[in-house]
């Protein structure tokens, strides 16, 4: 079986097992805040149950995520065009209807982004380029799945990657996560 990696940042083989990165624009902080991580972790469920996503890995940073995916029931781009524009909106959403000490910041900035673009959206929030690569090889897949789960221990934030909530290291150690994934070995 042949692979082609995605080039020019596309997905090619849309059954295939890909390496994700999802940024925030500007590399705003958004998920500093749980309940922007928790609109994150909902998705990830949703997409998993009713979209036939299997989630191998993640890690949500602060401005930042990165992922494993495998789409088997859908094309995996739509996966994540669904994904990304549900929780720009929801995202969007809670920063105006609820507590936000940062809230006419972070507004002025997704509505400048969104202004730089030939989309419709009054707001944007990701990035368009999720650097989709091919998982090819188990030893790429380990190398990925470490880059993962050594984020938060890179970043300061723990002492080891098992102990960071918003990530699949633990499920890896023989712990329960908080969203059920797909072992990948």
């Amino acid at each position: 079986m042949s692979y082609e990696f995605a080039e020019g940042h596309k997905i090619r083989d849309q059954s295939a097992t890909h390496f994700l990165t999802f940024t925030i624009m500007g590399w705003v902080d958004v998920f500093t805040r749980q309940r922007f991580r928790d609109i994150i972790i909902n998705s990830l469920r949703f997409c998993r149950l009713n979209k036939g996503l299997q989630i191998g890995a993640y890690v949500i940073m602060s401005n930042h995520a990165h992922f494993i995916w495998t789409a088997r029931e859908n094309n995996l781009s739509d996966v994540v065009r669904d994904f990304k524009t549900h929780t720009s909106k929801a995202i969007t959403k809670s920063i105006e209807e609820e507590p936000e000490s940062r809230r006419d910041w972070l507004l002025y900035l997704f509505g400048f982004y969104a202004q730089r673009t030939n989309a419709n959206d009054y707001f944007k929030v990701w990035t368009g380029n999720n650097h989709p690569e091919v998982v090819y090889s188990e030893a790429f897949l380990k190398t990925k799945l470490n880059y993962i789960h050594e984020n938060p221990v890179r970043a300061g934030l723990v002492a080891a990657p098992e102990h960071y909530l918003y990530s699949s290291a633990g499920d890896y150690q023989g712990k329960k996560g908080i969203i059920e994934i797909d072992l990948l070995f």
